[in-house]
């Protein structure tokens, strides 16, 4: 599937704020944590909780929210398809980031171990 100006244009805009909520619901009904999320939504930015609830409190945008992000060195180990779009293809680099969040959130759901989310070895 191609991504297009217009899907980037709409994820550029979405507020993490309305999104956090979504991927909180999805590990937790799947028997994951809060804590769980956090710690792959900290892998992944660089966001502790307090500067997590800050941005949520401030409501950004995805935009915002990945620029003030640094994302992990290995965050390019994060590949497969997700929402329909094979993240490795995705040329914009926002959306393919707000995709590497979404894959991770769902790896974590599915039951995935923490250790192999949290790709901190070559071995993927």
């Amino acid at each position: 599937m191609k991504v297009t100006t217009e899907h980037n244009e709409r994820i550029a805009k979405m507020s993490f704020a309305s999104v956090y909520p979504h991927y909180v619901t999805k590990v937790e009904k799947k028997g994951r944590t809060k804590d769980e999320l956090h710690k792959v939504i900290e892998w992944l930015t660089g966001f502790d909780e307090d500067r997590l609830q800050e941005l949520i409190k401030e409501k950004v945008t995805f935009e915002t929210f990945f620029q003030r992000a640094e994302l992990h060195p290995n965050a390019h180990l994060i590949k497969g398809v997700i929402c329909g779009y094979r993240i490795e293809e995705i040329d914009f680099e926002l959306t393919r980031q707000a995709r590497y969040l979404d894959k991770l959130v769902d790896e974590l759901a599915r039951g995935r171990k923490m250790e192999k989310i949290l790709r901190d070895t070559d071995d993927q």
